[in-house]
């Protein structure tokens, strides 16, 4: 089973394309009906909500007035706090219950209204946010769901900004237009990223990323953030630090479109440990790649440690993304050996020294010609085992160390 996020702000229309999951084999777990349920006559939520904001919250029949609850909780921050204070938990609950009886092989989508503030996005291997201007939104509940322009610029006010929900988005669907044309979206989406995902995830397939060099691009630090909260979550403490590296952490640098990011473990047994949480967030080992290139002879006063070319001090894990839509490269190395050292400070001397930066940029055009792989890395092992030397040498003259974690 995999679980996908859902999330949208309030007259986005994510409703439409939970419901177009659901029609393409998706199992919902909406967060929306949950909610509600939990509320109900009876309830021990009902009975938090009465407690907290008074009797005139109840119908006459006993239940919950929702129009009257939100007057009352949508009034200012702290209100609102002590209404999320009651559902979320309750919802939450609720949610795994279910979950915990769909079936191993399924696909579930979690509709949460608010994914944002739940602070849950990185528990999913992927996340999609419905997206719409908030005055499209504004004009779909006034003419939809019959609220006052008042009370649906207020709900929209109370949620995450669209800048909030971008930045948790693996997935960002616009629906601006018409309701077909969402339904395309999310069924395109569905059948060319979620179903491959899912199936990745299953067998523990890795995605190989396209041998081609492209332009810088302005999302690679945005997308990068997102892995690093995914990996952070899954791992723990087992992950002492987690660092965007390697050519899309260097800033003009074109590159392939493949994240590489480097978790720092205390031991290789540590890094062993933290495969199956890796794996379930969509990242499954590599099995076929278990060290690093050693850069011989090197050695830098500014490291702690000696960096020699003994190859025991070489080795990591190595895992990849099993998401189609985004390629990455996941290097497990223990805290302190030569190659977690400079995989830190490579992307720091790249983004210093404007010069070096162009002359590995030509080694990587060279390299990419080979039309392989395999040759591509081989092609750039000479100007590496010299680049390590230059490297630490600036590392000796300016005191770089790594940032704080």
């Amino acid at each position: 089973m995999i679980r996908i996020g859902l999330t949208g702000g309030i007259g986005a229309g994510k409703s439409t394309v939970a419901a177009t999951f659901a029609e393409c084999g998706g199992i919902i777990v909406d967060g929306d009906v949950i909610a509600r349920e939990v509320v109900q006559p009876g309830t021990e939520g009902l009975a938090k909500l009465v407690e907290t904001f008074g009797e005139d919250i109840l119908l006459p029949d006993g239940s919950l007035d929702r129009p009257a609850l939100a007057a009352k909780a949508f009034a200012d921050d702290e209100q609102r706090a002590k209404l999320n204070a009651i559902v979320h938990p309750l919802v939450g609950r609720r949610r795994e219950e279910i979950i915990a009886a769909v079936p191993d092989d399924a696909v579930v989508v979690e509709d949460i209204p608010l994914l944002v503030e739940t602070g849950m996005a990185p528990t999913f291997p992927l996340v999609v946010v419905v997206y719409a201007d908030a005055e499209v939104r504004v004009k779909r509940l006034v003419e939809i769901r019959g609220m006052s322009e008042q009370d649906a610029r207020a709900r929209i006010a109370a949620q995450a900004t669209d800048e909030q929900r971008a930045a948790i988005a693996d997935v960002l669907l616009d629906n601006s237009g018409t309701q077909q044309e969402i339904v395309d979206k999310a069924r395109a989406l569905w059948e060319q990223r979620v179903l491959p995902l899912a199936e990745n995830i299953r067998t523990g397939r890795c995605v190989t990323p396209a041998l081609e060099l492209v332009a810088p691009q302005p999302h690679w630090r945005a997308d990068a953030a997102r892995i690093i909260a995914r990996i952070q979550m899954a791992c723990g403490a087992k992950a002492l630090r987690v660092d965007h590296i390697g050519s899309t952490a260097v800033d003009g640098l074109s590159a392939k479109d493949v994240i590489d990011i480097q978790v720092t473990v205390g031991s290789l047994d540590a890094a062993d440990e933290i495969a199956e949480p890796l794996a379930r967030v969509g990242y499954p080992r590599r099995a076929e790649i278990t060290s690093d290139v050693a850069k011989p002879d090197a050695r830098s006063t500014v490291a702690e440690f000696d960096h020699s070319a003994d190859a025991s001090l070489w080795r990591k894990r190595l895992h990849g993304a099993a998401d189609p839509g985004r390629p990455a490269n996941i290097h497990i190395r223990v805290d302190g050996w030569p190659n977690q050292q400079f995989a830190l400070l490579f992307a720091d001397w790249l983004n210093a020294e404007p010069a070096v930066r162009d002359e590995y940029l030509s080694v990587k055009q060279r390299a990419v010609s080979t039309g392989d792989l395999d040759a591509y890395t081989e092609a750039k092992e000479p100007w590496f085992a010299e680049a390590y030397r230059r490297a630490w040498d600036w590392a000796d003259r300016t005191g770089w160390r790594p940032s704080p974690r």
